[in-house]
């Protein structure tokens, strides 16, 4: 895979994760942070939540043929690492990043924009994402679809032999 390609699959993230929270914490908030107990947890979900992006973002490029980004999608079902306990662990990952951020800087307004961008997408994944994918990949993603949860990891990783 190019280098633009993958370059460029990180320019939602960015805005998601930098662009928006900036421009949130610029007009509304004064840049303050407020006590060593938000900056350390916020930085501690900061790091966890930019682990599980990059994680997801290195299987989308290496096992399936695509990125994270909507206009290079994958060209294979994922269905390894953190995508065995849940099928959206990247979203989890920005979720978790952008809660960090609300901690870090005891932003209200950047929580509000956590819960639209979490809103936001779990629309999505339910209308348009979830459908896209049964058209792509067919019966492999409805049985791994069946098989693993949406956002919660529910038990042990699924084991889904798309062989039978």
């Amino acid at each position: 895979m190019s280098p633009w390609k993958i370059t460029r699959s990180f320019i939602l993230p960015l805005v998601v994760l930098v662009v928006v929270p900036w421009a949130i914490h610029t007009w509304f908030d004064p840049l303050l942070i407020r006590n060593i107990s938000s900056v350390v947890l916020g930085m501690l979900l900061i790091l966890i939540g930019m682990s599980f992006l990059a994680w997801t973002n290195a299987l989308f490029v290496a096992y399936g043929q695509g990125t994270l980004a909507p206009w290079d999608p994958t060209q294979k079902l994922v269905v390894m690492g953190p995508y065995r306990f849940v099928r959206n662990p990247m979203i989890i990952g920005v979720i978790t990043v952008l809660l960090g951020e609300t901690i870090l800087f005891t932003s209200f307004h950047l929580l509000t924009w956590t819960v639209l961008f979490a809103l936001i997408n779990h629309s999505w994944l339910i209308f348009w994402e979830e459908r896209q994918l049964t058209e792509q990949f067919g019966e492999a993603y409805l049985k791994y679809k069946n098989a693993v949860p949406r956002w919660i990891p529910i038990g042990e990783a699924a084991e889904i032999d798309f062989n039978d």
